[in-house]
């Protein structure tokens, strides 16, 4: 639980020094952090934060990420909101379950989370011959410059959260001649 005390620590230290975002970081709060190995020795810093903050913790996204990352020096800060997946129904009950609760729609919010505030632009699915599979995500590519340094962060926090192997891309631009 160190790191989830310096997550908060980082969190306090910022809402009193830093003056632009005091007034946002007032009423916000962190569910955990978590610190996880990614490749090539790089650590990631993951922060789940409540579902209904989420907005909140968007607005001002970038500028905190960036001020944590300097406090943290080296590793890669990552902001998650906290989802419940429901199990599917019993057969012949009468209870719906939302699809917001359901394990793909779940994991595919964690991918949005993971890349904000770039947008995802594609998604291909990749069968190999020995029955594994790999997602392949196409990120916009006018945000080339801000998140390229972060795709294999991005991936490992991916695998580690759903479990699922996931490669970070641009698509591929195509020249038009004239």
């Amino acid at each position: 639980m160190l790191t989830v005390d310096l997550s908060l620590q980082a969190l306090f230290d910022l809402e009193n020094t830093n003056q632009e975002l005091r007034s946002d970081l007032k009423d916000l709060y962190i569910n955990s952090a978590k610190e996880v190995d990614v490749a090539n020795n790089k650590k990631a810093i993951i922060i789940h934060v409540p579902y209904r903050l989420r907005k909140a913790f968007q607005k001002i996204h970038s500028r905190l990420v960036r001020e944590l990352e300097k406090k943290f020096g080296g590793k890669d800060v990552v902001i998650i909101v906290t989802r419940r997946i429901l199990r599917p129904p019993k057969k012949g009950a009468a209870v719906n379950r939302p699809r917001s609760r359901t394990l793909t729609a779940v994991h595919d919010a964690i991918l949005e989370d993971l890349v904000y505030p770039t947008e995802i632009v594609g998604k291909r699915v990749r069968y190999r011959l020995d029955g594994s599979r790999i997602m392949k995500v196409y990120l916009d590519p006018k945000e080339r410059n801000t998140t390229e340094v972060k795709l294999d962060t991005y991936g490992g926090v991916y695998k580690r959260l759903t479990g699922k192997e996931v490669v970070f891309e641009y698509p591929v631009q195509e020249s038009v001649a004239a």
